[in-house]
């Protein structure tokens, strides 16, 4: 917080307040100043919204040189000593002054004096000085698309603009089998994918609010949903049961690298896919291929080690897409098993170092890539997946790690992700703490290091003033340390919706008692959001949201409790009573899901769901 009581998302690297008051004209002139003043229509038609949307009023806009009595001048000065996308903002007695040697830095000031006429109602804005830029050249969102839930596109616009709004500069849309690949309609059939026409909707969209979105496709690694039709189960290195780094998963899983038609496939896939993105990068993943080896690429391995079995792989498909003129993305957690091959990666790529708890060697790893010569993002979560109400202490140091790895060690991105593991059960507003505060970070670590996220999110997230929705968001996500037992990358009260009663004692010493406790906490965290103000057109879908997710989190409090009950005649009692609750809370879910996503993938998320319900009933 200013002295001034300004909040700012993300906080400006330096903001300096002068004397005086800049009084909003009822019709002010907005003028366009620069080389290419097309370039800033966009930008003026943002502000023109903000002003109305918060003081109702009409200012018009016109390109040239800036002319007395002006009430806001956009100007490119490609001359300016500011870094790339950086900006001054200067708000004078006589007028206000956005100056940039770019496009985006006039935006990225558009932005933030949103943000500042949001918060003064009045006529009267203070006078101040700001001069910003970006510690990370890219600062990114990717959301998973393909653990059943495929949002609608209405959400994706709504969800680019808030993250726009927050200087996001790249978004990516994690894909195993949602895009609607017309060779291979028997993939996407029940998923609801996102369509090439829609692609190049969302694509257009971005530009215009200066985020790059770039296409990204599974291309090894995580194949399952490809690999169980007969179309392509050749094509797998393993149909059986694998040894993974977490235990047993029962395949398929990954590609065949040895096979021919493992790469004609993804070459295919890339023919379809790139031609409607204007983005000259891609990701392929190429993550967890830890079944490599186990299967029919096993001699292979033997004579040249899994390690470089996997790098030949991702090598063709470097050097397939290098023919194409794109730069690959990748991320790089089986190279970092095998750091004797680091050597080999062409230094044009971009290598994504990825990792989700607090207190992971983000430091450590970052160095080793660099020291290595090669460009990569650092790429945090928002620890929304796994735990239905996020895990708010867990996110924010590991947002801010990495952030400190990346900027010390010379990353080129900052790349947040959402994950949607085991059906994606987390709502959609559940991340969007994790996203301010992976903006904030990203963008000028020192200036936001000590920034108030609860009341952030609050305000430009949530739309909410009063501070309430952004605190109750803060305090469910903390739910998670209260049973007194943490789960790496999920939570306890997940697992309790997730395991067989029988298991729940087993998985760990938490007691009937600690859960009471939790229960008790989750009340305290749930009164927080009571009395919003929030001013978003789906407000009342958001309430509906967290109202189901404090009620998920009861649940699987009760749920515990049941797994602890010995008093038969009181374990029926409860069973019953969970077996009710149970069958409102799937129905909620199913609508709440068709509000914001597509119908594909719900079945298949609500099956765990189902399973209880059967589970009680039996």
């Amino acid at each position: 917080m200013t002295e001034i009581g300004l909040h700012l998302l993300p906080a400006p690297r330096r903001i300096t307040y002068k004397d005086g008051l800049y009084s909003l004209p009822a019709e002010g002139w907005i003028v366009l100043d620069g080389p290419a003043p097309q370039q800033l229509t966009f930008s003026a038609k943002r502000i023109q919204r903000s002003i109305h949307q918060s003081h109702g009023l009409s200012w018009q806009s016109g390109a040239g040189q800036p002319i007395l009595g002006a009430a806001l001048v956009l100007q490119i000065f490609p001359m300016l000593s500011l870094p790339n996308q950086g900006y001054t903002l200067k708000i004078t007695p006589a007028g206000i002054l956005i100056r940039a040697n770019t496009a985006a830095g006039v935006f990225y000031g558009v932005c933030t004096l949103a943000q500042i006429l949001v918060q003064n109602t009045g006529v009267e804005i203070p006078c101040l000085e700001i001069e910003d830029g970006p510690d990370l050249p890219v600062r990114g969102v990717l959301l998973d698309i393909s653990r059943d839930k495929v949002p609608q596109l209405n959400t994706l616009f709504d969800l680019i603009d808030r993250l726009a709004s927050w200087k996001i500069n790249q978004f990516q849309l994690y894909t195993e089998h949602t895009f609607a690949y017309r060779n291979h309609p028997d993939v996407w059939r029940s998923a609801s994918p996102i369509s090439g026409e829609e692609i190049l909707a969302l694509d257009a969209y971005c530009q215009e609010r200066f985020i790059e979105l770039v296409p990204n496709q599974a291309s090894f690694g995580h194949m399952n949903r490809w690999l169980i039709h007969p179309r392509y189960q050749h094509l797998a290195e393993s149909m059986g049961e694998l040894d993974f780094p977490w235990g047993k998963v029962q395949g398929p899983f990954s590609l065949c690298p040895e096979m021919p038609e493992s790469f004609s496939l993804v070459q295919g896939l890339y023919d379809e896919l790139l031609p409607h993105f204007t983005s000259r990068m891609v990701n392929i993943n190429c993550d967890e291929t830890f079944d490599v080896g186990q299967g029919k690429s096993k001699s292979a391995c033997q004579e040249r080690t899994p390690g470089q079995v996997y790098l030949d792989f991702v090598l063709k498909l470097y050097s397939d897409l290098k023919r194409r003129g794109y730069t690959m993305q990748f991320w790089v957690d089986i190279v970092l098993h095998h750091p004797e091959l680091i050597p080999q990666i062409p230094r044009d790529a971009i290598g994504l170092l990825w990792g989700y708890d607090a207190g992971l060697p983000y430091l450590e790893e970052s160095r080793h890539l660099a020291e290595n010569g090669l460009s990569f993002y650092v790429c945090p979560g928002t620890s929304s997946w796994n735990s239905l109400a996020g895990r708010t202490d867990n996110a924010l140091n590991n947002l801010q790690e990495a952030a400190q790895a990346g900027i010390q060690t010379g990353a080129s991105g900052y790349l947040n992700t959402d994950w949607g593991d085991n059906g994606h059960w987390q709502m959609l507003p559940i991340s969007y703490l994790g996203f301010a505060a992976g903006a904030a970070y990203s963008w000028c670590l020192e200036a936001n290091l000590e920034a108030e996220i609860s009341h952030l999110t609050s305000l430009f997230a949530f739309d909410d003033p009063s501070g309430r929705m952004g605190r109750m968001a803060y305090d469910l996500g903390n739910l998670y340390q209260v049973p007194g037992f943490e789960v790496p990358n999920s939570s306890v009260l997940f697992w309790a919706l997730r395991l067989p009663l029988a298991q729940i004692r087993s998985y760990s010493q938490i007691t009937a008692e600690d859960y009471q406790r939790t229960l008790q906490a989750l009340d305290q965290a749930a009164s927080q959001g009571e009395q919003d103000t929030m001013t978003r057109p789906d407000a009342a879908l958001i309430r509906r949201e967290f109202a189901l997710t404090v009620r998920m989190l009861r649940h699987a409090c009760f749920r515990s409790q049941l797994a602890w009950e010995d008093d038969p005649s009181n374990a029926t009692r409860l069973r019953s009573h969970l077996a009710d609750d149970l069958q409102e809370i799937i129905a909620e879910y199913r609508a709440l899901w068709l509000e914001r996503n597509r119908s594909g993938g719900l079945t298949d998320s609500l099956r765990p769901l189902q399973n209880l319900l059967t589970e009680y009933q039996a």
